[in-house]
């Protein structure tokens, strides 16, 4: 998705840092650690300024809001340095500001990421399958606070499990199967479920089960949620619609219908896209999780 996303402006000048709204306090440490990373290849002395971000990602839903920020204000302070920093540097930054971070420095190929080591495990291939997803929010579109939550803990019969997922997502990536990589999907959900505990989970699967979809997936540490289809099957446009109209009557507030592929115009204003996201400004919060569109 080109969109939702975050804009940064970077003015330097003299005296301490700041940040509008004044709530990014990653983004600032990521604006300050990036004026030191520029200064010493400038051979400069590292400034002050104003850095303001504008941005339309609801907080806490797992849509990498905050990595986003930090992206946006790495970016902004290095352009403001004439410097156009290495994916690399930018991750290291990013790790420093955030604790953990999405790798949306990276081209889009899907990858196994350590978050909190920055680190890529395995580039899967070029492309995900080809997919409808409609998304939506669980537990009535809750935040979730990413670095609050418990430490995984895994046994070796864990680690045997997703070994096992790897395997099985890297063939549906190799073979471009939407079936086999729905079926990772939802057995890595329903894993994640075990930790997170989202209210609507059960009725989501049955929700896609009856739908005919080849799966769910849920954010590794929020509540968004989307249902899986296969472009390619016959009826996709009208199980789409009757699963967005299926998951608004149960009360998962659908968000919007998206792609892993270019979009043909088919999906690209389906049911579950009805409305415009709303911009926001500097001074405006951010939006709450629970919204009709995202």
């Amino acid at each position: 998705m080109n969109e939702p996303g975050t804009h940064a402006r970077f003015t330097p000048g003299p005296g301490a840092l700041t940040v509008v709204p004044a709530d990014r306090t990653k983004a600032l440490r990521a604006a300050t650690l990036t004026v030191e990373e520029c200064a010493a290849r400038c051979e400069r002395e590292p400034c002050g300024g104003a850095l303001t971000l504008v941005g339309d990602i609801p907080v806490g839903l797992g849509m990498g809001s905050s990595t986003s920020d930090v992206l946006a204000a790495v970016r902004a302070v290095a352009d403001a340095f004439g410097l156009c920093l290495a994916p690399s540097v930018v991750t290291r930054i990013a790790l420093s500001a955030e604790l953990a971070c999405d790798p949306l420095m990276l081209d889009g190929r899907p990858r196994l990421f350590a978050q909190r080591h920055g680190r890529v495990l395995e580039v899967l291939g070029d492309a995900l399958p080809p997919v409808v997803v409609v998304g939506c929010t669980l537990a009535g579109g809750t935040p979730v606070d990413t670095l609050g939550l418990p430490a995984p803990t895994c046994a070796d019969s864990d680690v045997d499990a997703y070994e096992t997922l790897r395997a099985r997502l890297r063939r549906a990536v190799r073979e471009r199967d939407p079936a086999l990589l729905g079926s990772v999907a939802t057995a890595s959900a329903r894993r994640g479920q075990l930790r997170l505990g989202h209210a609507g989970f059960d009725t989501l699967t049955a929700l896609a089960d009856r739908a005919g979809a080849v799966g769910v997936q849920i954010a590794h540490s929020g509540s968004v949620a989307g249902v899986l289809f296969d472009p390619a099957a016959p009826g996709t446009r009208h199980r789409i619609r009757r699963c967005a109209q299926d998951l608004e009557r149960e009360g998962l507030p659908v968000t919007r219908t998206f792609t892993t592929f270019p979009t043909p115009e088919e999906f690209a204003h389906g049911a579950a896209h009805r409305r415009g996201d709303r911009p926001t400004g500097p001074d405006t919060p951010r939006r709450p999780a629970r919204l009709p569109a995202l």
